[in-house]
C-alpha cells in the first residue's frame, strides 16, 4: 500500500483518543528506571524487547492497564535497522483510572531528552477506545517488528530500491478496519511521498 495516508489511522487516532488537550511526551515528566538502564544493550532492540520492559513498568502504574501503540524512535548516533530501533515509544490506558501514560524505552541516553532504559510520562485523560483506536491484546502481538519489516521490505523492495536511503519508521496499532493489531512500516515522509504497507501482527500476513 502506498503510504499516502500513513499514519492517520493509527498515531493521530491514538493521540486523538487519549486527550484532545494531550502533550507529546517531550512535555512529559520523566522517571528513568535505573535497573532497566544499566542493562539495556546499547544498539538497536526489536519492539517486543522494549514493549516488554515499558510493559513492566507500566503494570505498576495500572493492573488493569491496556496496549494502545507502540512505535519505533530515531536516535542519534544509532542507526535503525532491519525493523529494530533504539528508541520505542508506547502508550497504556487504564480502563479503571479512565487514564493513558506514555513509556519509552531507550537503549542509551542522549542528553537532554533521551534517557536509557524506560522513561514514564505523565499520565492523562483517556474516555476509552474508539473505532479507530482500539486496544489490543498482548495474545495478538505475535509478529515482532523485525520480522514485520522483513514482510513489508519483500512488499515494498521495488519501491525501495528506486528510493534507496529512506528511514523507515514502524508503528503498532489496532483499528475495527484490521482484523487484528498491525504494523504500519512505512519508508519516507507521511508529509510528503513515501510507501507504507501493513502486516498482521498475529498472523504476520500483509494487509492490504
Amino acid at each position: 500500500m502506498h503510504g499516502l495516508y500513513l499514519k492517520a489511522a493509527i498515531v493521530s487516532s491514538i493521540l486523538v483518543l487519549v486527550s484532545c488537550n494531550a502533550t507529546e511526551s517531550s512535555n512529559t515528566s520523566v522517571k528513568p528506571d535505573a535497573a532497566a538502564s544499566a542493562s539495556a544493550p546499547q544498539e538497536p532492540v526489536s519492539g517486543k524487547t522494549a514493549f516488554w520492559e515499558m510493559y513492566k513498568s507500566a503494570h505498576t502504574w495500572a493492573a488493569d492497564l491496556v496496549p494502545l501503540s507502540l512505535e519505533s524512535k530515531a536516535v542519534p548516533g544509532i542507526k535503525a535497522d532491519g525493523g529494530k530501533a533504539a528508541m520505542w515509544n508506547a502508550m497504556f490506558g487504564s480502563p479503571s483510572k479512565h487514564e493513558a501514560r506514555s513509556f519509552s524505552y531507550c537503549v542509551t541516553g542522549h542528553p537532554p531528552d533521551i534517557y536509557k532504559g524506560v522513561t514514564v510520562g505523565n499520565s492523562i485523560p483517556w474516555a476509552g477506545p474508539v473505532k479507530t483506536a482500539l486496544p489490543f491484546d498482548t495474545s495478538d502481538f505475535s509478529v515482532d517488528s523485525d520480522a514485520a519489516y522483513a514482510t513489508a521490505l519483500a512488499q515494498a523492495n521495488s519501491w525501495v530500491s528506486k528510493n534507496p536511503g529512506k528511514e523507515v519508521s514502524l508503528t503498532l496499532g489496532n483499528a475495527s478496519r484490521f482484523p487484528a493489531p498491525v504494523w504500519y512500516v512505512l519508508w519516507g515522509d507521511n508529509k510528503k511521498s513515501g510507501y507504507a504497507v501493513y502486516v498482521n501482527a498475529k498472523s504476520g500476513a500483509v494487509v492490504k
